[in-house]
């Protein structure tokens, strides 16, 4: 049998032309061509050991390549140096770590988003059916505030909002008796219980006010020093601290008063110059002040009073000469240069001498509403009624949830 050397031909079976067989090194290449192209780390440039066995077998045990066609093999298969890929082990994972996934999360806002950790808790039922069946159960069953609760809580929220500032509200009428007065020092009680700073009230009746004896009550107030707003404006100038404030003060629980001179000599005597001195002092500690002005628009401190308020309060009654007065009132802040305190001010109608059937509260209510911003009514309260000490616990809640109203609505026209 002759022997087969890499570079002779031989036939095939049929008959056909001799054919040259390939080498080894031709064969692996091949077998890498075929290969499907997978995209990834670079495969290794040597064949497997699997392709160099099948070419191996299938080609005889004497067709070993020549030192010539190695070298153009070799040739053929190799790369150069800049396009050869590093070798990557086979058996590793590009999977991301713990450490990648927290790295590429977002952090959560504890600060405004505290909800994301803590479950928001449901408001505590007070009073009626659900507050009684939230008690009976020992707080297990919470079916949340009602409809009037809900109310309660959002006139809470708008009257304990926060204040850029000092604000300033003057309550005024052009009658005396209608809760002019008694407004001041029930607004004043409910501002101080719901809002987080204290609120001051000024007594600036040129008539002999009783600010402070409605708010203390007579006895409280003639055993205190009588300090008035005559003293502080004797000294004003040595006041330099709230502390140095507080020797010219009288205090309803949270709500600090300012009271009125006394003295009918004197009493009169305050001027619009003196009372910005006031206000201009007030400011620097106070965030909501409220000015229980005199009977009338024309006294000396009504132009002081006037410049220096950001919304109005007109007090009123049911009686058709009271409200006939409030209207009037109205019309001549509009014509004197004050439109806007006019446009923006709530007109509070007090039922303090609890008013026949015979007067027509809602046509009062109509031809007064349509003039102002806002109007509020009060109900006949013997808390109110008989001139003397108002303390919001001896109200009816008819009547506190109306200065809760007003209340509101100051604060809603200083923002």
């Amino acid at each position: 049998m002759p022997a087969v050397t890499p570079n002779t031909p031989r036939k095939n079976d049929a008959g056909g032309p001799a054919t040259r067989r390939s080498s080894w090194a031709e064969a692996a290449a091949a077998a890498d061509a075929a290969k499907p192209v997978v995209p990834g780390p670079a495969a290794p440039t040597r064949p497997p050991v699997s392709a160099q066995s099948a070419v191996q077998a299938d080609a005889p045990i004497s067709a070993v390549p020549s030192d010539s066609t190695a070298a153009e093999a070799a040739q053929e298969v190799s790369l150069p140096s800049s396009e050869v890929a590093p070798e990557t082990p086979s058996f590793r994972r590009s999977r991301p770590t713990v450490a990648d996934a927290i790295a590429d999360s977002p952090a959560p806002d504890f600060i405004s988003s505290p909800g994301l950790f803590v479950k928001e808790q449901k408001p505590r039922p007070v009073g009626g059916f659900r507050g009684a069946m939230y008690k009976l159960t020992g707080g297990s069953w919470n079916m949340g505030p009602g409809p009037k609760q809900r109310q309660e809580d959002e006139l809470a929220r708008r009257i304990s909002r926060q204040l850029q500032g000092s604000y300033n509200t003057a309550i005024l009428s052009l009658k005396g008796g209608i809760g002019k007065t008694s407004t001041t020092v029930g607004v004043g009680l409910t501002l101080a219980e719901f809002r987080g700073d204290a609120p001051c009230a000024i007594d600036a009746n040129p008539d002999s006010g009783d600010l402070v004896e409605r708010a203390l009550g007579e006895g409280i107030y003639q055993q205190a020093s009588p300090r008035t707003i005559t003293d502080l404006l004797e000294n004003i100038e040595s006041v330099d601290s709230l502390t140095a404030l507080a020797r010219y003060m009288h205090h309803a629980g949270r709500l600090h008063l300012i009271a009125g001179e006394q003295d009918p000599e004197v009493s009169d005597s305050l001027t619009a110059e003196e009372y910005l001195r006031i206000r201009k002092l007030i400011s620097g500690y106070y965030s909501v002040a409220l000015t229980d002005c005199g009977t009338g628009v024309t006294h000396n401190a009504m132009s002081g009073i006037l410049q220096s308020a950001d919304n109005l309060v007109i007090a009123a009654g049911y009686a058709v000469s009271g409200a006939k007065r409030a209207r009037s009132t109205l019309q001549w802040l509009a014509g004197h240069g004050y439109e806007d305190l006019a446009r923006n001010a709530i007109v509070v109608i007090t039922d303090k001498d609890e008013v026949s059937s015979r007067v027509d509260k809602d046509a009062i209510e109509e031809h007064l509403s349509g003039i102002c911003r806002q109007l509020i009514a009060v109900p006949h309260d013997r808390g109110v009624a008989d001139g003397d000490l108002v303390t919001l616990e001896v109200l009816k809640p008819e009547t506190r949830r109306a200065y809760k109203e007003i209340a509101a609505a100051i604060v809603d026209g200083y923002l």
